[in-house]
């Protein structure tokens, strides 16, 4: 048994349908133009071994086989029909389909949702056929299937051999580059493809599952131009990427990035960033360019990860050792500091201008024996400080660049690190000039499961993939995620009260919430008239003194408050109070006419610190999302944010202030002290926890937390409230 499949909650009914040991072509033909022609030869030519049914009532014989008149005509009992007719027709023959037994049916019409109007009720008839008669829908508006190691090939694709690269891609015509670029690798082959199109029924959830349980699967890859159901789909990939890799390249923005925004983190949540951070959260492999798909995806299914991320890197060559260092640093990865021990070793076998400072040059050492570089390769893989290794020059074309009598070397080169990679559990990525041109050394290691890219940049990707991928499965023991808090009825009963009154949380009511669930909030009093602001005064010259204070209007229709001149700083002494408060009122009155003001919110201001904002979304795609990231007015300029699906564990909070690059001023920049990372992780776990327990908190910002060397303190807090009518729609 795959180890997934005890892993994963229940097996995926996709088995029946993606590998069936029957198949329906409902609109085969003879004619070679058509869809239902191209899947016909597909099916006979790769040999498939089950059982075949071409469905045409205008012919008895299609391509040698015997055709049905109909799908409820046909004797025997196939899992899959393939629907190669107009749109209109589909709901009928899914009924059919249904009274015959299918389990599943692949459309390949358009026509359906992606038109709108009439074809989005199209759409709805024939899942409402689908869900009556228990047929499970591929597409429709798919490019098709195939599942190579069962010999189904239903696109009729030529030269495309079985591997273990599954591909899910909503682009047939990416599928089409990915085909032909393994096909000039030579080495590269697939196992199972689906054009998910539509995703009226079957998701990209689904879909995964099945490949991760599928045995013949080492990688799962994906090309994504929009999530059904992110939410499910970061559930299905956190169970799949802890038994094989996962590579996604996802186009464009979520639906939720072009929504108005009420809020700094509704403004920056549903962006492309967003998405890459929660896929990333998941273990997924997310690359940035298309070119880096399939060479990352085969790095990874050869591979499959590395201890970390200190690379060794061995080269023939000063320029592009120099362009590999840069490509490594740009990637987040670090040239391992090799040992005394190892740096000795080197010298030993190199000549004396060789440098054996990481990157290793070895200045023509290797000129007449380039058998040598693999030698490097296995003093450096002994290295306790390194974790990859990256073979950089011209290794394959020595023969061809100086003297055919070196061909026997580079053999001997290239059979010692085919040994040296069954030897080592540390992966050898190897980038070389000459790879274009397949000479025989290369041809070599790429046979014996040894990567071979042709640039420096897609090996350093996936390098990048192979650390990244090892950390990730390194601290799976850490991904415990917090439990949400118990749900305090007297806060539910906040809530209930403010969508009563169609309004969000007062900033007083924001802060009781997280006060009571043990975050750190200063304390804080509300005035509704002038005799409160006097008492509350007194209390306060009481508590703290002379200490400034700052006030805020309170008013459920000013959101923007310091817009609408309801802020006022450094307040001190009663007379200061009751000006402030006059001119807040004015001001206000002013900006907002119709405005219902309660009063004015008084708090001792906080003393100077680093601004950060922590905020919640309930994403439409993904659910609820935490951000974390440099506040105050730059939020949104800066942009500088981290992402992370709720609930978190600490690894998640951790690593979300590690991640911004803001982190040296978290750190201490130019004398000031390094703030309390610890606090800003507890705080992100808490507010993490309180999500979950009140559904009708749609979103939440705390901007600015100040925080500090021996803690924070939440300076403004908003939460906006889910309208009662749109309950169901705001929760994942």
């Amino acid at each position: 048994m795959n180890p997934i499949e005890g892993h994963l909650d229940s097996r995926s009914p996709l088995h029946d349908i993606l590998a069936p040991t029957g198949i329906a072509v409902v609109g085969a033909s003879a004619d070679p133009t058509k869809r239902g022609y191209k899947a016909m030869v597909g099916l006979i030519k790769d040999g498939y071994r089950g059982s075949i049914y071409p469905v045409n009532p205008r012919a008895d014989m299609i391509l040698g086989v015997k055709a049905w008149p109909s799908v409820t005509a046909i004797p025997g009992n196939p899992e899959l029909a393939l629907i190669c007719t107009p749109a209109a027709t589909v709901p009928g023959l899914i009924a059919e389909c249904g009274r015959r037994g299918i389990k599943g049916a692949v459309i390949l019409a358009s026509g359906f949702a992606e038109v709108g109007g009439a074809g989005a009720a199209l759409e709805r008839e024939m899942m409402a056929k689908a869900e009556a008669h228990g047929v499970r829908i591929i597409g429709p508006n798919t490019s098709g299937i195939f599942n190579l190691h069962h010999k189904i090939n239903l696109l009729a694709l030529d030269n495309v051999r079985p591997g273990d690269v599954g591909i899910i891609s909503q682009s047939g015509n990416m599928l089409l580059s990915l085909a032909l670029e393994a096909q000039h690798n030579g080495h590269v082959g697939f196992s199972t493809y689906v054009g998910p199109g539509n995703q009226s029924d079957i998701g990209f959830n689904d879909y995964l599952r099945y490949l991760g349980e599928d045995v013949h699967t080492r990688v799962a890859t994906l090309y994504v131009e929009g999530f059904r159901d992110g939410r499910k789909f970061l559930d299905v990939a956190r169970e799949v990427t802890a038994m094989k890799p996962v590579v996604v390249y996802k186009s464009g923005s979520t639906e939720a990035g072009q929504k108005a925004a009420s809020s700094h983190t509704g403004a920056l949540a549903g962006s492309y960033a967003m998405t890459v951070d929660l896929l990333r959260q998941a273990g997924v492999s997310v690359v940035q360019y298309s070119d880096e798909i399939l060479p990352v995806a085969e790095g990874l299914g050869l591979l499959q990860k590395a201890r970390g991320k200190r690379v060794a890197v061995i080269s023939d060559g000063g320029g592009q050792a120099t362009i590999a260092s840069d490509r490594l640093a740009e990637a987040g990865l670090e040239l391992a500091e090799l040992s005394d021990t190892t740096r000795e070793q080197l010298r030993e076998v190199l000549l004396p201008q060789a440098s054996t400072v990481n990157p290793v040059d070895v200045a023509g050492s290797t000129d007449a024996e380039p058998s040598l570089l693999a030698t490097c390769m296995e003093i450096v893989a002994a290295d306790d400080n390194v974790d990859s290794v990256f073979l950089v020059g011209m290794f394959g074309g020595y023969s061809i660049r100086f003297a055919e009598s070196l061909l026997g070397d580079e053999m001997r080169g290239a059979e010692a690190m085919v040994d040296l990679s069954r030897a080592t559990t540390k992966p050898l990525v190897i980038y070389s000039l000459y790879t274009p041109i397949k000479p025989p050394a290369l041809r070599r290691l790429h046979e014996a499961g040894l990567p071979v890219y042709a640039s420096i940049e897609q090996s350093v990707r996936v390098l990048a993939a192979l650390g990244e991928r090892g950390q990730y499965l390194a601290q799976l023991p850490r991904q415990s995620r917090e439990a949400a808090v118990t749900p305090r009825p007297e806060l539910a009963a906040v809530f209930e009260r403010a969508r009563g009154e169609e309004r969000d949380l007062f900033e007083y009511e924001a802060k009781q919430l997280l006060r009571d669930h043990g975050v750190e909030v200063p304390a804080e009093r509300i005035a509704r008239s002038e005799e409160e602001l006097v008492a509350i005064a007194a209390r306060f010259r009481e508590e703290v003194g002379d200490a400034p204070l700052v006030m805020k209007v309170v008013s459920k229709d000013i959101l923007h408050k310091s817009d609408a001149g309801g802020v006022k700083l450094n307040l001190t002494g009663e007379t200061a109070l009751r000006q402030a408060r006059a001119e807040i009122l004015a001001s206000c009155r002013a900006h907002a006419p119709a405005a219902e003001i309660e009063g004015v919110l008084i708090t001792p201001m906080a003393s100077k610190g680093v601004e950060v904002i922590v905020g919640v979304i309930r994403d439409p795609i993904f659910g609820p999302v935490l951000m974390f990231g440099l506040g105050g007015i730059f939020v949104e300029i800066l942009e500088d944010v981290a992402f992370r699906s709720i609930p978190l564990s600490r690894h998640d909070a951790e690593s979300m202030v590690e991640q911004i690059k803001a982190k040296k001023v978290l750190e201490g920049a130019r004398g000031e002290p390094a703030v309390d990372k610890e606090s800003l992780v507890d705080l992100l776990l808490k507010v993490s926890s309180i999500v979950d327990a009140y559904p009708a908190l749609s979103e939440l910002d705390l901007n600015p937390v100040i925080a500090y060397a021996d803690g924070y303190a939440v300076v403004d807090a908003r939460v906006i409230v889910t309208r009662q009518a749109s309950d169901e729609e705001s929760r994942p």
